[in-house]
């Protein structure tokens, strides 16, 4: 069963077992192809650097559910934020802050692709 929700702990995966007609969903897989694409295209990226751009974008979403509860008056921890927005800091870091270009597609493989399709 999809979840209508990320997780409240991380777990690896978790953006594919997100119900793809929340709202939610729809945000973070656009996130998720965004942040790829600076980075230069998934195709471009290792297994470790998808790891952590899933584990950013969790990060970044946690922050907001806090940000969110700071807002409404509820319990809100500064202590796990600023930890929180350290290790976010630290993942964006690690991936880099500059955009990088994709590899450009030559004609021929561009053709035979759509081709294909």
């Amino acid at each position: 069963m999809k979840q209508a929700t990320p997780p409240t702990k991380f777990a690896n995966g978790w953006l594919n077992e997100l119900d793809g007609r929340t709202g939610i969903a729809q945000v973070m897989r656009e996130r998720y192809t965004e942040l790829t694409n600076d980075l230069g295209g998934v195709s471009n990226l290792s297994y470790m650097q998808r790891s952590l751009v899933e584990r950013a974008l969790w990060l970044e979403y946690w922050l907001a559910q806090q940000e969110q509860q700071l807002a409404s008056g509820s319990e809100f921890d500064v202590g796990k934020w600023v930890q929180a927005a350290n290790s976010l800091q630290g993942l964006l870091s690690k991936l880099g802050l500059d955009r990088k270009a994709k590899d450009p597609v030559n004609l021929s493989d561009f053709l035979k692709a759509k081709a294909a399709n």
